[in-house]
C-alpha cells in the first residue's frame, strides 16, 4: 500500500468516526499522546565491487574497477581482499585485484502516533484555531486543518459549528513511514 493509499484510508477512518484535529505543539498531560512503530519485512542486496589496485598508502587505496572508472577510499580498514584472503592494506602493491562485498538492509516502517484531547471552548475562530479550557483550567490553542472535525454531544462538526462553552473531544492520527537503512 504507497503513501497515498494510505493517506485516503486514513482520511476515510477520520470522516467514518475518528475526530481530527491539528494540535499545536504543546507538552502538557491534558493532550494524551500514544506512538507505536510497526516494522515491515526487512530486504537484503549483496553488492560485490572489484577492481585492480593502483596505489595503496597508510589507509589511503585507489583502484581501477573493472568498469574503468578510478575510485579514492580514504580511511579504509587495515585489510582488503585479495584472492579471497585478508591483505594488509601497507602489504598492498599495484596491480592487486581486491574486492569488497556490501550488504545493505532496508527495513521499512511506519510510525502512527495518535493525539486525543477533551476540553471546553473558550474561543473560536473558524476555520483557523480554538482555543480550549483543558481539564486542568488552562487554556491552549490548537490550529484547524482545512478537513478538520470534533465530536461535540456524539456528532462530528466542523469549527464552525462550535460555540464557546461546547464540550469537545478530538483526535488525531498521523502516520510517518520511514526506511532504516544499514551496510
Amino acid at each position: 500500500m504507497n503513501s497515498l493509499q494510505l493517506t485516503r484510508k486514513l482520511n476515510h477512518l477520520i470522516m467514518a468516526g475518528i475526530a481530527s484535529m491539528s494540535f499545536a505543539l504543546v507538552s502538557n498531560a491534558q493532550v494524551k499522546t500514544e506512538t507505536n512503530t510497526v516494522h515491515e519485512s526487512a530486504t537484503k542486496t549483496i553488492s560485490v565491487d572489484r577492481g585492480e589496485g593502483v596505489y595503496a598508502s597508510g589507509s589511503d587505496l585507489v583502484l581501477k574497477k573493472d568498469d574503468g572508472s578510478i575510485v579514492h577510499f580514504a580511511n579504509v580498514t587495515d585489510t582488503a581482499t585479495v584472492d579471497g584472503e585478508p591483505v594488509a592494506i601497507s602489504a598492498l602493491e599495484p596491480g592487486m585485484k581486491l574486492e569488497r562485498t556490501i550488504t545493505t538492509t532496508t527495513t521499512p516502517h511506519t510510525v502512527t502516533t495518535v493525539q486525543t484531547v477533551t476540553g471546553k471552548v473558550w474561543h473560536v475562530s473558524p476555520p483557523h484555531f480554538v482555543i480550549l479550557t483543558l481539564e486542568d483550567g488552562t487554556n491552549h490553542k490548537f490550529d484547524l486543518p482545512n478537513d478538520h472535525k470534533v465530536f461535540v454531544d456524539g456528532r462530528l462538526v466542523d469549527a464552525w459549528s462550535l460555540k464557546k462553552g461546547m464540550k469537545i473531544s478530538a483526535t488525531r492520527v498521523i502516520e510517518a513511514p520511514g526506511i532504516a537503512v544499514a551496510q
